[in-house]
């Protein structure tokens, strides 16, 4: 059996506890928002289809103004921007905002925020 830390497990757990409550529809998808320690990463899902109807990296071929400061809330807000445009493109006006279990500050609330001024509406 692997070994996980506790802050994963406390992580995982209140993944779980969120999931339970929340689910992406055709009407308002869901803004899933993933931290890594070098990237983070936005997709759009739609859970009744499962299917992903839009995703932003920092990896993505439009940030590669990006290359050196990918772990920063700047490029979160960025990222959080993108993801917007593309969802406009895609007619999604309402979304609902999964942090996926992260905490909502640092570059995950900036991803928000960015969302947010972009014309998502959470």
């Amino acid at each position: 059996m692997i070994k996980t830390s506790p802050k994963v497990t406390a992580r995982r757990r209140r993944k779980l506890r969120f999931m339970k409550k929340i689910r992406g529809t055709p009407d308002r998808p869901r803004l899933c928002v993933y931290r890594s320690n070098k990237h983070i990463y936005a997709q759009i899902v739609d859970d009744q289809e499962t299917r992903t109807l839009a995703a932003v990296s920092t990896l993505s071929k439009e940030l590669t103004s990006l290359a050196d400061k990918r772990a920063t809330t700047e490029a979160a807000r960025r990222v959080g921007e993108l993801i917007a445009k593309k969802a406009k493109e895609r007619n999604i006006q309402k979304v609902v905002f999964d942090r996926n279990g992260f905490l909502y500050h640092g570059r995950v609330r900036a991803v928000a925020d960015a969302a947010r001024e972009a014309g998502l509406e959470f």
